[in-house]
């Protein structure tokens, strides 16, 4: 086994490296504003070579960094009147720890929510008054409780239970408070109910109940209206995510029937009379604004590529983060403006991707191909396979999959079954057989890859992270003649021991993959497991993992590499101090600087 030390970065722009320049070119996030202090936003950037939060006082411009972690700090939610920045305080990025606040002008961190220990976040929605929030937690010992704090009282639970629920959001007035919840103990979909502040229940809306099909429902905002108890939901009563409007004192419940083919998310325009609304399909995402009262739909023009999130302020104007493959990130606006534009180091664009589909044993698949114009194959092809599962691959900037290119390989990124945006059954195919359908929908496009003379055989390279990671060492095992080595970075590598040591929402959603826990369905666990393989791994295997991490422990990975060892298989491990991934731009460049090392140096010769 080789332990890897990553080599010295280059400290002057001029000397640095396309691929590099686009992880250290400063980025910001979509910001988020105050509900009655508009002009008082909070977002995040990796300005100072660290993902932080920035205080933003769009009345004088003037802009402050909040918070300053050794691990970076992402979650921060900013308080309705704009007066308090609440930060999750996890130390080590292992996801454990407590909520702080700072004013918005500045000053010392508090305790958020004194009287409560530390935990697993499970949302977040802070009142009006500036006083009042609800906080849920999870741990695993207790499941998911949530509790109604307010200053200078003591937090009151207000919900329990073994299975993980979390907070939705609190309704303008203070007087509604709704959660998600999987009481009925599938994980990857969940019920709602409506509870007063006391904790009574005031509705529920449940459509896992009255029929076999398994359907999930999501918060997504009450009207920030007064008096209004109107909420926002998303359904996938017809296959595909889509927004409704629930009026929870009545039971009123209007189908938006949007004829839109993709998954359809929404939010309140700030006066509750439309929503706005984000279409996404086939990789690519749109917006509209949709009219409640005469129930029209208008598209709001955006250039060709992905959304990543958006908001309407008051005067009616969107503001949304937007990228292609081949164009970095920024905030836009509909008035035409770039929203946020931070000093410095600007970042290389990139190669524009194509769209591929190929006929696979679940249906049609789709890709996305990237590789230098001109370049004719066959190359050698990295598979860079997307973490969730219920996630997806879109025609969006990422630097990681850019990096390649610049080193002449082609990429091939597949949205495989389990994997969001193509429709509910294409996401929920991926039960029991978990791992091993996923792998079946690569192996297609990996046929097709090197049939259509894009990829060199001999030169397949299979990554990922997170579950890409998975996925990656699984593939290892299970289709050893198939890759030339792999690149698995957090991944899962022993099953059974990474569902006893996981965080419990990840093992509650195991059980709903699975159908159960390793006792009391062993042989599919053995069947999803890489450790499962091990001993038919072939393949150079390079293995990153972070000590602190909650999703995929280390014990599990360290069994992994243990294996490894024993019979003497070519592999490399690098360990850092963070949880699932790191915030730190200069620990990201080192991660897949030693991956297109450890590359270089094994398809060399190939």
């Amino acid at each position: 086994m080789t332990e890897s030390n990553g080599s010295a970065a280059p400290k002057r722009n001029e000397d640095m490296p396309d691929w590099e320049k686009r992880f250290r070119a400063p980025r910001v996030w979509l910001p988020e504003w105050a509900e009655d202090a508009p002009d008082r936003s909070l977002f995040v950037s990796n300005a100072t070579g660290t993902y932080e939060l920035y205080a933003w006082d769009r009345a004088t411009g003037a802009q402050r960094q909040v918070t300053d972690r050794p691990n970076g700090t992402t979650d921060g939610v900013l308080s309705p009147d704009g007066a308090w920045i609440w930060w999750f305080d996890d130390k080590d990025g292992d996801e454990f720890g407590v909520w702080r606040r700072q004013p918005f002008d500045g000053g010392p961190d508090e305790l958020a929510a004194p009287g409560l220990d530390a935990s697993y976040p499970a949302g977040l929605a802070l009142g009006r008054d500036g006083d009042t929030a609800v906080v849920g937690r999870s741990t695993d010992e207790e499941g998911t409780t949530i509790h109604l704090a307010r200053a200078g009282s003591a937090p009151v639970e207000i919900y329990r239970h073994r299975e993980s629920a979390g907070v939705g959001d609190l309704s303008h007035d203070g007087t509604l408070i709704a959660i998600e919840h999987t009481e009925h103990g599938d994980a990857m979909h969940s019920a709602l109910r409506v509870l007063r502040p006391d904790g009574t229940p005031v509705a529920e809306l449940d459509d896992t109940k009255g029929g076999t099909e398994e359907l999930g429902l999501e918060v997504l905002g009450f009207a920030p209206v007064e008096r209004d108890t109107r909420l926002l939901i998303g359904h996938q009563r017809r296959g595909r995510w889509e927004p409704l409007v629930w009026d929870v004192a009545t039971g009123e419940e209007t189908d938006l029937a949007l004829d839109l083919p993709g998954d359809v998310s929404a939010e309140w325009y700030p006066d509750g009379a439309g929503l706005l609304i984000v279409h996404s399909f086939e990789a690519r995402s749109e917006l509209f604004r949709y009219d409640l009262a005469g129930r029209a739909l208008e598209r709001i023009p955006t250039p060709p590529g992905s959304v990543s999130g958006a908001s309407a302020r008051p005067d009616g104007s969107v503001e949304y983060l937007w990228s292609s493959a081949a164009e970095p990130s920024a905030v836009r606006s509909t008035t035409g403006k770039v929203v946020l534009d931070p000093p410095g180091l600007k970042s290389p664009g990139s190669v524009p991707v194509e769209d591929v589909w190929v006929d696979g044993p679940g249906g049609r698949i789709h890709a996305l191909v990237q590789k230098l114009a001109g370049a004719t194959g066959p190359l050698p092809t990295v598979f860079d396979i997307h973490g969730g599962p219920t996630w997806h691959d879109s025609d969006a900037f990422a630097a990681a999959p850019a990096a390649w290119v610049d080193h002449g390989y082609a990429v091939v990124r597949v949205n495989y079954r389990g994997s969001t945006g193509y429709g509910r059954a294409w996401t929920d195919a991926l039960k029991h057989r978990v791992g091993l359908i996923e792998l079946e929908d690569i192996a297609a496009v990996r046929e097709w890859a090197v049939t259509s003379g894009l990829a060199d055989p001999d030169r397949l390279v299979l990554t990922g992270g997170s579950w890409g990671g998975y996925l990656t060492l699984l593939g290892l095992g299970t289709q050893p003649d198939a890759w030339t080595l792999g690149i698995a970075a957090v991944p899962v590598a022993d099953y059974v021991t990474a569902y006893h040591d996981e965080m419990e929402a990840l093992k509650a959603m195991d059980r709903t993959l699975l159908g159960g826990t390793p006792e009391e369905v062993p042989e599919r666990f053995e069947a999803s497991s890489p450790l499962t393989y091990v001993d038919k791994v072939t393949a150079p295997v390079y293995i990153s993992a972070g000590v602190n991490d909650p999703r995929c422990p280390i014990r599990q990975i360290e069994n992994y590499v243990k294996r490894l060892e024993a019979r003497g298989a070519v592999h490399e491990v690098y360990r850092y101090d963070a949880g699932h991934g790191s915030l730190v731009v200069d620990e990201r460049i080192k991660q897949v600087r030693l991956e297109l090392e450890f590359a270089e140096r094994h398809l060399r010769d190939a």
